[in-house]
């Protein structure tokens, strides 16, 4: 507050940029996303294949096959389309408590269109590194959660309730729920945007270069992280750029933490899952960029 009176114009600016940001490169991405998926849910077809999926999600993951779709929908989608599925499906009743944990880490992934379309052709101006980046992604994201089939009380899917879906004001309501969505995303982009200025201003960057002010400023917010990492193109920055992406920084956790904490998903232990997902998918990059530079 301090900083924002002491200088509103350029406080304005900065927030004014964030949402540039936001409308430009993360709106037109995300929104349609969060449409179709909030509809998707919603209807029959959407329990007949967790149904299907099932035997597979359990085995692989120890989740409901309502919640394998959700992880399919989170990996095609991005930020924050897993956590707020998991949210609608909690309330649903169609995932169980049990589960709800390992979901939550599961459905937390970007999505092809921002690894490979902004971070590898716009930023670092290589497409088959942002396929790289992306499978890294996943490898580091599914790879833990592997692991955590272990944890956690045993779940029976079968006993959970029936979901009874409605064809009346499903456009509606999931149009309504899904700009709420969106906006709730900006207003942080916008806010954490506004922040790394002001760490800039009382000289947190000073004197460093831009890796590790790219380090720093994708801790805050990824997207203008992975910008300033992709200027000097090398296996070390397109590693550190899968980090923060898988990671998400502050900006990203604050907007899944949004939905998940409604679903009694604990923050401390999901941060947790996502730094150790983050090193993984980090490392993995590192190796397989030796081949793309």
């Amino acid at each position: 507050m301090a900083f924002f009176l002491a200088s509103p114009a350029r406080y304005v600016k900065s927030v004014s940029e964030g949402i540039s940001l936001w409308a430009v490169s993360v709106l037109p991405a995300t929104f349609p996303f969060l449409f179709l998926t909030a509809i998707f849910t919603r209807l029959k077809l959407y329990g007949r294949l967790s149904r299907a999926a099932a035997p597979i999600a359990g085995k692989a993951f120890r989740v409901s096959g309502a919640g394998g779709c959700a992880a399919v929908l989170s990996m095609l989608s991005g930020y924050p389309v897993g956590a707020r599925t998991v949210l609608d499906l909690y309330e649903k009743g169609a995932v169980s408590k049990q589960e709800t944990f390992r979901l939550a880490c599961l459905c937390s992934t970007t999505g092809p269109m921002f690894l490979v379309g902004v971070v590898g052709s716009a930023m670092f101006q290589n497409v088959l590194l942002g396929w790289v980046l992306l499978l890294s992604h996943y490898f580091g994201v599914l790879t833990v959660c592997f692991f955590l089939r272990f944890t956690g009380k045993p779940f029976k899917a079968e006993k959970l309730p029936v979901i009874k879906t409605r064809n009346d004001n499903i456009v509606s309501e999931s149009l309504t729920s899904s700009v709420l969505s969106v906006l709730c995303v900006g207003g942080s982009i916008a806010v954490f945007y506004a922040f790394g200025q002001m760490l800039s201003d009382v000289g947190a960057f000073i004197h460093m270069g831009n890796t590790a002010e790219g380090i720093l400023r994708g801790l805050l917010e990824m997207t203008s992280g992975c910008a300033l990492l992709s200027q000097a193109p090398a296996p070390l920055t397109a590693a550190l750029s899968c980090f923060l992406v898988t990671f998400g920084g502050l900006c990203v956790l604050v907007q899944q933490i949004a939905f998940l904490s409604r679903a009694e998903v604990k923050t401390l232990p999901f941060l947790g899952v996502k730094l150790l997902q983050a090193v993984i998918a980090g490392g993995a990059a590192y190796l397989l960029s030796l081949a793309v530079f």
